[in-house]
């Protein structure tokens, strides 16, 4: 077993971009194409050094299946070189870091280029059970009569598709859709409508002010359509003049009589992709690299997936068991805005002692979130949240922060569909 370190040498990312909007002509391999070139591109690497390409994906297209490979033979990586998609909700991009160190550790390489990528544009609606088999049927008949007689049988909710997105965003076990345990957050923590809206409207304001800084990690995306090609060079989540009247006028979305989660403070449906070159130190010094940062801790946890929200709270405590390192000593705290009333539920669990003694097994609470360190180029509200993309996003946008600010460390978490949270420690080098 290696005992070396784990350094994330540089990274880059495609804009992000609402659903439906300037990247929904992109597959989720076209655009894990376009971040894994523009690395590779902009470090040098020779692609035959690396070991292996991981990546995240929620919503796998059907048309390429294990998409982390698809995106690697068509970015020039060797045929030689093995490639897995990983699956872990919303900590997709974090599980891709996490397996290519547990690979490194065990000697199975040194190199890893990994990342996410997700086309919420592109999920799929379905067809009933039901109608997929009147089609099988319609597709095995022989003669013109058979063919009318099986078009017969069709009825108008045939063709009623189930919306694979909310399926998706749904938790089959506790049977509540992602926004559904956001409200269960804001009324259990009094959460009020004003406080979201509140912190939603910082999220945009801090991204819009960002984007000049978060230009250094993203790389241009050439679509085509109609027209000659468009480079898509920026986010188009963000907006310069949200207001606290507009976000009022929005109406909750998931309980339209009494809920506070609207679309204007919750995440946005989002289209994107990320890449990070990752290796182990000893080699990053072999090749003469200048790494960002070094990986330094993590810890996945799990939760009650009715209040999945509160996953970062279990996975802060467990990596903080395991590293030794707390709230107190980041210089920067990157959690995913997945809602408004998720992330100011942690932050009240975190400074709660009665919650870290009756739900994480401690005697003191895990401290204080402050705002200043929080978030400071905006967050998921505001900048989008590609599901298989986001934890690595926060990686890297954290590491070029960190040296921006010539500060050393960052905490990084996500809360996580089902019923659990993700935490990563990084230090700046």
């Amino acid at each position: 077993m290696s005992t070396q370190r784990m350094v994330i040498v540089d990274g880059v990312r495609t804009p992000f971009a609402k659903a439906g909007t300037d990247l929904a002509r992109c597959a989720p391999d076209e655009l894990g194409r376009v971040a894994v070139n523009a690395l590779l591109t902009r470090t040098g690497l020779d692609p035959a050094l690396v070991d292996e390409v991981i990546f995240g994906c929620v919503a796998q297209p059907a048309e390429a299946a294990n998409v982390a490979r698809v995106i690697a033979l068509r970015a020039g990586i060797p045929e030689s070189v093995p490639a897995v998609t990983v699956h872990r909700n919303c900590a997709s991009g974090c599980e891709a870091l996490t397996l290519a160190h547990q690979k490194m550790c065990a000697g199975q390489g040194d190199i890893f280029i990994v990342g996410g990528t997700e086309s919420m544009s592109g999920v799929p609606l379905l067809f009933k059970s039901a109608t997929a088999e009147k089609f099988s049927k319609l597709s095995r008949a022989k003669s013109i009569g058979q063919k009318l007689k099986t078009l017969a049988a069709f009825r108008p909710t045939d063709f009623q598709p189930r919306i694979g997105l909310l399926l998706g965003l749904t938790d089959p076990v506790c049977g509540l859709n992602m926004g559904e345990t956001a409200e269960i957050l804001a009324r259990e923590f009094g959460l009020s409508r004003d406080l979201q809206d509140a912190f939603a409207l910082e999220s945009h304001q801090r991204a819009v002010a960002a984007q000049g800084r978060l230009a250094d990690e993203i790389c241009p995306v050439y679509v085509n359509g109609n027209k000659p090609a468009a480079a898509i060079v920026q986010d188009n989540g963000p907006r310069p003049g949200q207001s606290p009247e507009a976000l009022a006028k929005l109406k909750p979305v998931f309980d339209r009589r009494t809920g506070t989660v609207t679309a204007g403070n919750a995440s946005q449906l989002t289209d994107g992709a990320v890449a990070l070159l990752v290796m182990s130190e000893e080699k990053a010094s072999a090749l003469g690299l200048r790494p960002l940062g070094v990986l330094t801790g993590y810890a996945y946890a799990g939760c009650d997936p009715t209040r999945m929200g509160l996953g970062p709270v279990f996975a802060i405590a467990k990596a903080e068991a395991q590293t030794g390192l707390g709230l107190a000593d980041a210089d920067l705290i990157e959690i995913n805005e997945a809602f408004a009333a998720q992330l100011l539920a942690v932050k009240k669990c975190s400074e709660s002692a009665g919650f870290a003694c009756q739900h994480l097994h401690r005697e003191e609470a895990l401290g204080e979130i402050p705002r200043e360190k929080l978030n400071v180029n905006g967050g998921a509200i505001a900048l989008g949240h590609p599901v298989g993309a986001t934890g690595a996003r926060l990686i890297l946008t954290s590491l070029k922060e960190l040296r921006r600010r010539k500060n050393k460390r960052a905490l990084i978490s996500v809360c996580v569909g089902g019923g659990q949270g993700a935490a990563i420690w990084v230090e700046a080098l």
